[in-house]
């Protein structure tokens, strides 16, 4: 059987970039069991209240949503364990020490396979305030009106 190539998505966090403000993107691999593969492979999976904490020098991804693979027995995963990621120590140091002096979050935006393997992206991310939330709705509303102009302009169409 040939091996899987490129990227497949399995689940993005849309919330992530509009409650964040995204500095600083990661790939890291991830530490999971059979079944865990299994039900990511079926597409199923939640990030929206995933977080990563930093312990003793390793990085663990918490509250990831991967449910119970369907045709799993008593080797069954529990949905949401905190799992191990998998990063190269300096970045993981360069990540910790981001977090504790500039009071950053870090947060998953999306899971994936890349040739075959699972991944996940992570980011360091500042909180928006709800006003930050308002401009960024205002800023997408109006790009898309001004392309939606040009677009009646370039057709023909007046107002």
């Amino acid at each position: 059987m040939p091996k899987e190539k490129g990227r497949k998505l399995i689940a993005q966090n849309k919330k992530a970039r509009h409650d964040y403000h995204i500095e600083d993107t990661y790939e890291a691999g991830l530490v999971l069991t059979g079944t865990e593969v299994k039900s990511l492979r079926q597409g199923r999976a939640s990030l929206v209240d995933g977080f990563v904490d930093v312990e003793r020098g390793e990085a663990w991804l918490h509250a990831v949503h991967i449910p119970e693979y369907t045709q799993g027995t008593w080797t069954n995963h529990s949905a949401r364990r905190k799992r191990k990621l998998l990063l190269h120590k300096e970045e993981i140091e360069k990540i910790d020490r981001r977090v504790s002096e500039k009071g950053l979050t870090v947060v998953p935006l999306a899971l994936y396979f890349s040739d075959g393997r699972a991944k996940v992206e992570i980011a360091l991310a500042r909180g928006k305030k709800s006003w930050d939330k308002r401009q960024s709705i205002a800023e997408r509303t109006a790009n898309r009106e001004k392309e939606q102009a040009v677009g009646r302009y370039l057709k023909g169409v007046r107002d």
